[in-house]
């Protein structure tokens, strides 16, 4: 009989419990769905190994940098890093199609590094630049495009570096596209903020390459999500 009362006020003390934690349970935070009119604007970076983060994470790359300034601006934006280690604006006008299989709102054309270093023939150069472009444009009519510039070493001759250095401008105007002078300004050259090769940057110097790019990206993205 007394364990029968003790195992009768045992049960009642669980079932008590019990009902005391269900109430007191937290809830998880609701799932809210986006909104029906929220624009998520979507970047492609077409870049070689500057946009790829060559010796580094890719969180550590520009592209992911501009994420992360597009999340503390609170902007709705997926940015997609397509850099390729080594490709060349013959390899991007070759890969541009199959990238555009894809939505594709914004693209950043960051190509001609490794033309220069290799000294390939600059009308080629030109050419697939435009490439790329037009078929961004044939695919997707309201894609806004940004153009990233480049410069040469001086190692290749003040011709060569000059003629290099004229493109982007020139096919900036001609197909009326954002222009960055220099996706590398302060950062190309700089001991500190590049790795030993003297070529890639640092995760540091791939910070300063966002802050570069962001003013210029985040005016397409507004643009494109006020339309």
């Amino acid at each position: 009989m007394f364990r029968s009362d003790i195992r009768t006020v045992l049960l009642g003390f669980l079932f008590s419990l019990a009902t005391c934690l269900a109430a007191h349970a937290i809830e998880p935070d609701p799932i809210i769905p986006p909104a029906a009119n929220e624009v998520v604007t979507r970047v492609v970076i077409l870049g070689d190994s500057i946009a790829a983060g060559y010796g580094l994470d890719t969180s550590e790359a520009f592209p992911a940098y501009l994420q992360k300034l597009a999340n503390i601006a609170g902007i709705k934006v997926t940015i997609v890093n397509a850099g390729l280690s080594g490709e060349t604006t013959s390899g991007g006008a070759r890969r541009i199609n199959w990238i555009l299989n894809q939505p594709v709102d914004i693209l950043v054309i960051e190509l001609g590094g490794n033309d220069a270093l290799r000294g390939l023939d600059l009308n080629q150069t030109e050419a697939n630049l435009r490439s790329i472009i037009v078929s961004a444009r044939a695919k997707f009519s309201t894609i806004r495009i940004i153009l990233a510039g480049m410069l040469a070493p001086p190692n290749l001759g003040q011709e060569f570096t000059e003629r290099f250095r004229s493109i982007y401008p020139r096919i900036a105007a001609q197909e009326s596209v954002k222009l960055i002078p220099f996706i590398l300004d302060g950062v190309g050259g700089v001991r500190e903020l590049n790795q030993p090769d003297g070529i890639h940057p640092t995760a540091e110097g791939h910070e300063r390459i966002a802050s570069i790019v962001w003013p210029y990206l985040k005016a397409e993205i507004l643009a494109h999500q006020r339309k």
